[in-house]
């Protein structure tokens, strides 16, 4: 079973016209929703990183893993994605190569993708 992992910025803002909520940044919120609603999949390890330099967009997350796409969103609401990106962690490590369609990706997801990485090349 492949390792997969989930990094979400802790340093993003809380919407686009709001910086912070009760004392902390709106990545901040969303990295707790994560945690504390315990749908991860086993396979996906949930990583709090500084920024993902996504800075003009509010909460933004990757997904990541050894030869695979790795997929980055933003604009997601901090207290209402936790659900959707748990199941988007679900499909993308069910995913051979990463790529989740935009029509199969839970409504919050189909929209705000940032980037799109290719694999790094195998030898």
């Amino acid at each position: 079973m492949a390792h997969h992992a989930l990094f979400v910025c802790t340093s993003c803002a809380f919407s686009a016209t709001q910086r912070d909520h009760l004392g902390h940044r709106g990545g901040y919120h969303l990295f707790q929703q994560l945690q504390q609603q315990g749908q991860m999949p086993p396979e996906v390890t949930l990583e709090a990183v500084e920024c993902l330099s996504a800075c003009h967009r509010f909460c933004a997350i990757a997904l990541a893993a050894p030869q695979k796409t790795t997929l980055m969103f933003g604009d997601l609401p901090p207290l209402e994605s936790a659900g959707a990106i748990a199941k988007l962690a679900i499909q993308y490590a069910a995913s051979p190569d990463g790529l989740v369609p935009r029509q199969l990706r839970p409504e919050p997801l189909q929209k705000g993708i940032l980037a799109r990485i290719p694999p790094w090349p195998q030898p």
